[in-house]
């Protein structure tokens, strides 16, 4: 933000219209010299006869009219009586309303804040006011000017008031002094900021670029950074060479930051075949947690029903074909241990084996949970099998009291389940399988289920691939593709491409094949095949059956950039279709529109025919939008049967969802998917992304691009690599239980 470029408004606050204390939000009418101006924007608590000065700039809201837009406000508490008055009186304070802020004020005067602040027992003077009462009026006080000092402290860095909010949740009435101190604490929880800007700050703070707090906070953001790219932990030579070139700093003082940050617990290190490895705690802890429990499990002596082959030829008989030797060895080591794990490709009979386990650990067990990583993967989960299937976050109930993402169930409040059933396992990371495991009865057996050659879970971990790769917990992979998927060129080009083999073209009447594009053309192809050719040709609805997924976001062929032109052609704006965004060309929210909710959020409410259901929208969910109120800037989606409200503060939660990323659709599968394979970045041109891309399809895929660029994601196995020990952990695990 430039200050010079913008407009300086100053005056008194008369009217707070609206205020979301949790995002800093608010809606206020200003009194500046005898015009009154509505304001708006992230800019903390405002209260009136408050004196404030706001940059920003005027604009015009459809239904409001003119409006100051504010980027920054710097306010100031009440500067006579009469604006005193107005702010005591506006219920700013607990126990002052307007006849209790008239007696303050004409017993105190202007002293009137300084008696709060300072000797609140002198409030009790006023009838009315206990001691206990004046002790919580001071309080609140000190809590609302704290937050206003953080918000002052925040702009003048650049930051926005919502930020400066979850900072006083955090760091307390003291957040102003710790920032000061060490302002590298902006790149943790809560706020998570780029390196760059706390660095930023440090320098004007004067900060040397090799003080202690530069090099340590250097490491923890390394670390946390690794982390949001999936790795557990980091090889302790790369964590140095890596942070001491971003730093810019001699290796030998990183090094010195590391020994300071091991020594006081707030990163870890493990030995694996020789080599050390750096972790942040709850990092290790999860990966401990997990080797351990599953180790214990994998050596617990189990013997399988007696009536075991019995039950299976039942099966047989009832259902009217047989299964297949591996599958019939899966069913028999599910039914016969305590842990186990069941992979295997598309076409492979995973389905039809889970429902035989399902069938026979219901007929011997009452409680029999199935659950998914996201809220698609469970939906298809229940359709598959005939039985209700539940994310892990809804089974294990999210704590909505706390400030952290905690379970209701957990070591000390068990579920009670004596068979849990996980679908979609490489989508499940390290801490939210760790979470699971802890909630999981001492008796109780754990069935994962998953395609370990898809694209790896978006938290940090490996967790299926790890698994695997250990050895330790008893496996079946499914590898025989059955008569019926033989059939299907989607299921055939799926094995070839883990096998490193191209897939085959097909043809109008196959059900996958290729058309050659690139840059622009393919653009313009994209949204050809989605708008009419496919819908034309096959009947699929364009918005509810077709799925473009794309490797990357940005370019020609980016999910940004497609879903602003299909946008534009399968819901164009027309009169009395309500809008919301498209402000300096930033995304719009129409209705009509398909979209995604793009991050967790355990407390939004939904409801299911027209009553309140339960709380909680999820990183993936897809919706369309069934209404938009343009006054209150809110938007309903309908996502499935869930029925959800957004509040102007939360519709940063949602995108548009003509075309998401390939990494964005895991869990789901679509009835036509297209996925543009040009102009795709060196970074993003891997196999597990095509083969992750191509098994989202259940009708049809179509590939748009180069065959160039397909052959280099087919070729390259490379970018799938995570750092994780859990491996080793489970090694070590396996062999201290034997």
């Amino acid at each position: 933000m430039q200050e010079q470029q913008l407009m300086k408004l100053e005056g008194v606050v008369t009217h707070c219209i609206f205020e979301n204390p949790e995002t800093g939000y608010a809606v206020f009418e200003v009194d500046a010299g005898g015009t009154d101006v509505v304001v708006s924007g992230n800019v903390g608590s405002v209260d009136n006869g408050m004196s404030v000065t706001v940059y920003g700039r005027m604009t015009t809201h459809p239904s409001y009219g003119e409006q100051f837009k504010a980027e920054s406000c710097e306010a100031s508490l009440p500067q006579d009586t009469a604006a005193l008055l107005s702010y005591l009186s506006s219920g700013a304070l607990p126990f002052i309303g307007p006849s209790t802020a008239k007696k303050l004020v004409k017993r105190f005067g202007e002293e009137t804040l300084n008696i709060i602040a300072e000797t609140p027992q002198q409030l009790c003077e006023i009838k009315g006011i206990t001691p206990e009462k004046a002790e919580t009026i001071s309080r609140e006080f000190h809590r609302m000017y704290g937050v206003r000092e953080v918000v002052a402290w925040f702009a003048r860095y650049g930051l926005n008031a919502q930020q400066a909010v979850a900072a006083y949740r955090s760091f307390g009435p003291r957040t102003v002094e710790a920032l000061n101190q060490n302002p590298y604490l902006l790149c943790g929880d809560p706020l998570n900021l780029k390196f760059s800007q706390a660095d930023g700050i440090a320098g004007q703070l004067n900060f040397e670029q090799g003080s202690r707090l530069r090099v340590g906070a250097g490491l923890l953001y390394a670390m946390r950074h690794n982390a949001g790219n999936g790795h557990t932990c980091l090889p302790r030579q790369k964590l140095l060479e890596s942070t001491a070139r971003f730093l810019r700093v001699p290796p030998e003082e990183v090094e010195q930051g590391l020994t300071e940050l091991l020594g006081v617990g707030e990163l870890r290190l493990r030995t694996f075949d020789g080599v050390d490895y750096i972790y942040l705690p709850d990092l290790l802890s999860a990966e401990e947690d997990i080797a351990a429990r599953l180790g214990q499990m994998s050596a617990f002596p189990t013997e399988p029903p007696k009536t075991l082959e019995h039950d299976i030829n039942v099966l047989e008989f009832t259902q009217g074909f047989s299964y297949a030797p591996l599958q019939r060895e899966a069913i028999r080591l599910a039914l016969s241990s305590r842990v186990m794990v069941l992979t295997g490709g598309p076409g492979t009979g995973k389905t039809t084996t889970v429902n035989a386990i399902l069938g026979l650990y219901e007929a011997a067990c009452d409680r029999v949970a199935l659950c998914a990583p996201t809220g698609r993967a469970a939906k298809r989960l229940s359709e598959l099998t005939g039985h209700a299937a539940s994310t892990i976050h809804r089974l294990l109930e999210v704590d909505y009291t706390s400030g952290n993402v905690r379970f209701i169930h957990n070591e000390k409040n068990l579920l009670n389940f004596d068979v849990i059933i996980l679908d979609e396992m490489s989508m499940v990371d390290a801490k939210l399988f760790q979470a699971l495991l802890a909630a999981a009865r001492y008796h109780c057996r754990i069935i994962m289920v998953g395609d370990a050659d898809q694209l790896p879970s978006v938290g940090p971990g490996n967790v299926l691939g790890e698994i695997l790769r250990a050895g330790v917990v008893p496996t079946v992979r499914l590898t025989e593709i059955f008569r019926q998927a033989q059939k299907s060129l989607i299921v055939q080009n799926a094995h070839r491409i883990v096998e490193g083999q191209m897939p085959q073209r097909g043809g109008k009447t196959d059900d996958f094949f290729m058309i050659e594009s690139n840059g622009l053309a393919c653009q313009r192809l994209v949204c050809d095949l989605v708008a009419i050719r496919l819908p034309r040709t096959y009947g699929f609805d364009p918005v509810r059956d077709i799925q473009v997924l794309c490797p990357t976001k940005v370019g020609p062929t980016g999910s940004v950039e497609l879903n602003r032109r299909l946008q534009e052609i399968l819901n164009p704006p027309a009169k009395g279709k309500p809008q919301l965004g498209g402000e300096q060309g930033g995304r719009i929210l129409r209705l009509g529109d398909k979209v995604m909710q793009i991050k967790n959020d355990y407390d939004i409410p939904f409801e299911r025919n027209g009553a309140e259901a339960g709380v909680g929208a999820y990183n993936g969910d897809l919706g369309i939008i069934t209404g938009v109120d343009v006054d209150s800037r809110s938007v309903t989606v309908q996502m499935d049967d869930r029925t959800y409200t957004y509040s102007a503060d939360q519709l940063a939660e949602l995108e548009p969802a003509y075309a998401v990323t390939v990494h964005k659709s895991q869990g789901s599968e679509f009835p036509a998917v297209i996925m543009p394979v040009a102009d795709v970045p060196a970074r993003l041109c891997y196999r597990n992304l095509l083969y992750t891309g191509v098994t989202r399809a259940r009708r049809l895929c179509v590939l748009a691009g180069t065959t160039a660029t397909e052959k280099r994601m087919v070729d390259n196995v490379r970018q799938n690599m995570r750092y994780s020990g859990l491996r080793f952990l489970l090694k070590d695990a396996a062999g201290a239980g034997q």
